[in-house]
């Protein structure tokens, strides 16, 4: 039996429907992020779906230099304020550094440690001291075993509050795959698992100065995972991929949504 983890109106795990995670890669203006967070709740309405917004006030780990990180946390974590007190939004960024906690705790309903942080004690130790939910992805130099390692910094705070993310494992050079008993074996911590459809078909550093991602891969490796018994899918999203200043290559359309959403759903329904 896996720990229910409630979320505002939202319950994550055990029978519960299936929770959709979406949103660009990171906010790259108040604009564009406002009008994907209205598509997205106007698309949970319509299908019924519990739905987290998430988006980046800072991309700390960019393959570049000279990529795009950000608005920064001030006036990234103001964009999602008013995104959460408008629309009325459960919101999910995640953290990069110890000295944002405070701020970013006050705004976040939701705090996500990226994969490449997974294993920085310290760091996941303060966040979970805030006693938010924590969403952990696991790292891609993980194996779903070790996952319940980081489990158990985050709950010797008490906080038993945690998502855990699957996001792929490295194999061999710019690719990833997806071991799906890793689902199965990482609910066995007690806690739900999200399935990360569009970093799992990324080519980490495969576009030489950024990312490459097989796009067209996400749909399908989002509906195994369902199938397969995650709790959730975590998405990014984007009017216009191709022009998107963040992970483009493997983020989904926002109008080819609502079609894999509803399968999603079905198929979760189906294998409750």
């Amino acid at each position: 039996m896996l720990t229910t983890i409630n979320i505002g109106n939202i319950s994550i795990g055990n029978n519960h429907p299936l929770v959709i995670i979406a949103g660009p890669c990171v906010i790259e203006n108040k604009e564009i992020t406002f009008k994907i967070a209205h598509y997205l709740k106007d698309l949970s309405e319509k299908l019924d779906i519990s739905l987290i917004f998430k988006a980046s006030y800072d991309k700390a780990n960019r393959t570049s230099l000279n990529s795009y990180r950000g608005p920064g946390l001030l006036s990234g974590l103001k964009i999602l304020d008013e995104i959460k007190k408008e629309l009325g939004l459960i919101i999910l960024s995640d953290l990069h550094s110890i000295n944002e906690i405070d701020k970013a705790a006050d705004i976040l309903d939701i705090i996500q440690i990226p994969a490449f942080l997974c294993r920085q004690t310290d760091f996941i130790l303060e966040i979970a001291r805030t006693g938010k939910p924590v969403n952990i992805k696991k790292g891609q130099f993980l194996a779903p075993w070790d996952i319940v390692n980081v489990v158990e910094k985050i709950a010797s705070t008490g906080n038993n509050n945690i998502l855990i993310t699957e996001r792929g494992t490295m194999f061999g050079y710019n690719n990833l795959v997806v071991d799906f008993r890793g689902i199965k074996i990482m609910q066995e911590t007690g806690y739900p698992v999200i399935f990360d459809a569009t970093h799992s078909i990324q080519l980490p550093g495969g576009a030489g100065k950024s990312s490459g991602g097989e796009r067209k891969f996400a749909p399908i490796l989002a509906k195994a995972a369902v199938a397969a018994g995650a709790d959730g899918i975590f998405m990014e999203v984007h009017p216009d991929p191709d022009k998107a200043l963040c992970d483009g290559p493997n983020s989904l359309f926002l109008d080819g949504l609502y079609a894999l959403i509803k399968q999603l759903k079905a198929i979760r329904e189906a294998v409750l």
